[in-house]
C-alpha cells in the first residue's frame, strides 16, 4: 500500500478543490438562507462540472464517466466534503454502482443518462420499518403477463423531488429481494411529504408510495432475487464514499477554520491557540482525523485488490462518523458564542454532522458488524500485517 500522491492525482484533487472553492462554496449561504437550490442554478452547475470532466467520476469511461478507481475516488469523495450536501449531489452527480448491473437496453434507458447528467438517479430502500435492518422492507413487486406490479412505500428518500428514476428494493417472493428501476411519473407512483431536517438544508428527503405500479420487464435489475446483494455493495461503497471520505473532508474542513480561528482570536492579551486546552482539541482533531483518512484510503485498496472490504467498511463508517461529530463539537467549543451563531457557518456544520452517525447504517448496526466479524473470523481480520 502506498498512499504517496503522485502527479496526476495531485492535479485531479487541485482541480476539485479549485471548483469547489470557485463555483460551489459561493452559493452556500444562499441554500441555507432559502433551504433550496433553485432549479436554473442547479443546471448550470451541472454543466459546469461536465465540462470540465467532474461528474459521475465513479463511473466507467466507455460509457463516460471518469473512470476512476476506488482510491482516487476516495481523494475526490474527501473533497466534496468541503462543501454542503445539495452542491455536491448536483455538482458531481449521484450514480450508483448498481446501474451498472444494467444491461442491453437498460443501458440507453437509465445508465447513460445518469452519466451524462440528463436524468438524476435516486436510491429508494429504506422504509418505516426498514431503516438500518435493509431486508425487513414490505414493498413487494409481482409478476404479471406484462412485467411487474409494484405495491409498498419508502421514506427519508434523498433528493426525491430532483431525481427522474429511482432504484426501488421490493421484494419478490417470501425471501427474495429484487431492485427494479422506476421512473418518475408512472401510473400509481406518487410522492408523499418532504420531510423536513435538522441539517443538510436544501436536499429534500420525501416519502415514496407505490400503488399497483405497473412496471415493465426490463425494469428488473440484475436477475430476480439478487436485489440485497446489488444494494449492499453499492451501499458499501456509497457508505465508504458519503459517509467515510466526506466525514473525513468535512472535518478537515472544520479544522482549517478552527485553526485558523485559534490563531487570531486573543483573549487575557494572547491568541487562545497558546492555550494549552485549545491545542489539545486542535491536536485531538487532527490526529483522529488522520486516522480516519488512513482507513478510507487503506478500505478503498482493498476494494481496488479485489478483497472484501465489507467488515472495513462497517469500521471506517463508525471512526469517519464519530471522528466527525467529536470535531465539530470542538470548533463551536474554540469559537464560543460565536460558534453558536448563524452568522458563522460552524452552526451548520454542526447541524450537518449529527445525521452521519445515523444514516447507511448507525454505529450500533456498523458496531455489531465488526464485531461479529471479530468473533467468527478472529482478530487477524483486521490486521494489516496478515
Amino acid at each position: 500500500m502506498d498512499f504517496a500522491l503522485n502527479d496526476e492525482q495531485r492535479m485531479m484533487i487541485d482541480t476539485v478543490r479549485r471548483f469547489i472553492r470557485d463555483e460551489l462554496q459561493p452559493l452556500e449561504q444562499r441554500v441555507e438562507d432559502e433551504g433550496r437550490l433553485d432549479d436554473d442554478t442547479a443546471h448550470s452547475i451541472i454543466e459546469r462540472s461536465r465540462a470540465v470532466g467532474l461528474y459521475a467520476l465513479n463511473m466507467p469511461a466507455a460509457l463516460g464517466g471518469g473512470g476512476l478507481g476506488a482510491v482516487d475516488s476516495m481523494l475526490c469523495e474527501e473533497q466534496f466534503g468541503h462543501t454542503t450536501d445539495i452542491l455536491v449531489r448536483r455538482a458531481f452527480g449521484n450514480v450508483y454502482d448498481a446501474l451498472l448491473a444494467c444491461e442491453g437496453e437498460q443501458v440507453d434507458r437509465w445508465v447513460r443518462p445518469a452519466i451524462a447528467g440528463t436524468r438524476t438517479c435516486g436510491l429508494a430502500i429504506t422504509e418505516t420499518g426498514a431503516g438500518s435492518d435493509a431486508q425487513s422492507i414490505k414493498t413487494h413487486a409481482e409478476r404479471t403477463p406484462s412485467g411487474w406490479v409494484l405495491n409498498g412505500a419508502k421514506h427519508f428518500i434523498s433528493d426525491a423531488g430532483w431525481s427522474d428514476f429511482f432504484l426501488v428494493s421490493a421484494r419478490t417472493g417470501d425471501n427474495a429481494i429484487s431492485l427494479f428501476a422506476v421512473d418518475k411519473g408512472l401510473p400509481g407512483f406518487t410522492l408523499g411529504k418532504d420531510q423536513s431536517m435538522m441539517g443538510l438544508r436544501g436536499t429534500t428527503h420525501y416519502e415514496l408510495f407505490f400503488d399497483d405500479v405497473p412496471l415493465e420487464p426490463m425494469a428488473l435489475i440484475g436477475g430476480e432475487g439478487e436485489g440485497f446483494k446489488l444494494a449492499m455493495g453499492m451501499l458499501g461503497r456509497v457508505r465508504l464514499a458519503l459517509v467515510g471520505a466526506r466525514a473525513v473532508g468535512k472535518a478537515s474542513h472544520v479544522l482549517e477554520l478552527m485553526t485558523d480561528y485559534a490563531k487570531d482570536r486573543r483573549q487575557f492579551g494572547q491568541r487562545i491557540g497558546d492555550f494549552q486546552l485549545i491545542q489539545q482539541m486542535l491536536a485531538d482533531s487532527a490526529m483522529e482525523i488522520n486516522a480516519a483518512r488512513l482507513m478510507v484510503l487503506h478500505t478503498a485498496w482493498m476494494i481496488d485488490a479485489g478483497l472484501d472490504a465489507r467488515d472495513w467498511i462497517s469500521m471506517v463508517k463508525v471512526q469517519a462518523s464519530e471522528t466527525l461529530g467529536r470535531v465539530v463539537d470542538r470548533a463551536v467549543q474554540v469559537f464560543g458564542g460565536m460558534g453558536f451563531c448563524k452568522e458563522l457557518p460552524i452552526e451548520r456544520y454542526y447541524r450537518d454532522a449529527r445525521v452521519y452517525r445515523i444514516f447507511d447504517g448507525t454505529s450500533e448496526i456498523h458496531r455489531g458488524i465488526v464485531a461479529r466479524g471479530l468473533l467468527k473470523r478472529g482478530a487477524e481480520l483486521f490486521d494489516l500485517h496478515r
